[in-house]
C-alpha cells in the first residue's frame, strides 16, 4: 500500500472529524483524495502536526485525527510524550511510515529499525495499533478507542503524482477556523 492508498482508506471512513495533516506531499495527496473544510493542510512546520493536533483536541469535544509521518514525528518525539500526558480523549495520531522524509527528497528516516509504535508503547499509549503494507486498515474501529490513540501505519516509499493545493494558506487557515468555530 502507497501513503495516498492508506489516506483515502482512512478518509472513506470518517464522518465529521477533524485532520490536521503533515506538510508536503501527505497534505497534497489528501486534498486530491478528499477536500474538506474539516481538513488542515500544513504547509510548513515539519514535526508539528501531532502537536497542532493535540492542542486543538485540548479545545474541543470533537474527534481530531493527525496524518503525520515517520520523519515528522522523529523531528518532535517530545510531541508523542506530551500527547500521552495530557491525554485527550478525542486524539488519534496517525503515523504513515515510508521510511523516509518524502517531502524533502526521500531521504531515509532509521524507521527502519525503530519500531514506532513500540516507541508510542514505551511512552505509555495503551491504545495503539500498528498495520502492515498489506493490512486492512479498520480505521471506525480505531474511532470508537478512546484516546489518546497511536497508529502506526507502513506503507511503500514515494509520492503520488498529485498537483499541488490550489488554495492560499490564509485560505486554508480561515476555512479551517470558520469549520471549529461551529463546533
Amino acid at each position: 500500500m502507497e501513503r495516498i492508498e492508506a489516506i483515502k482508506t482512512i478518509v472513506d471512513q470518517l464522518n465529521d472529524e477533524l485532520i490536521i495533516c503533515n506538510i508536503g506531499f501527505p497534505s497534497r495527496e489528501l486534498y486530491s483524495v478528499k477536500d474538506s473544510p474539516n481538513y488542515f493542510y500544513m504547509l510548513g512546520s515539519m514535526g508539528m502536526a501531532s502537536s497542532i493536533g493535540l492542542g486543538l483536541a485540548m479545545a474541543q469535544k470533537r474527534k481530531v485525527v493527525v496524518f503525520d509521518g515517520d520523519g515528522s514525528v522523529l523531528m518532535n518525539l517530545g510531541g508523542l510524550v506530551t500527547a500521552y500526558n495530557l491525554a485527550p480523549q478525542n486524539l488519534v495520531l496517525v503515523v504513515i511510515d515510508n521510511e523516509c522524509y518524502g517531502s524533502t527528497g526521500s531521504q531515509c528516516t532509521y524507521t527502519r529499525t525503530v519500531d514506532l509504535k513500540k516507541v508510542a508503547n514505551a511512552i505509555g499509549f495503551k491504545n495503539s495499533f500498528k498495520f502492515s503494507i498489506n493490512d486492512i486498515i479498520e480505521f471506525e474501529k480505531i474511532l470508537k478507542t478512546t484516546g489518546p490513540v497511536f497508529v502506526h501505519i507502513k506503507v511503500k516509499p514515494g509520492n503520488a503524482n498529485v498537483p499541488i493545493i490550489d488554495m492560499a494558506p490564509e485560505e486554508i487557515i480561515n476555512r479551517f477556523m470558520k469549520e471549529i468555530k461551529t463546533i
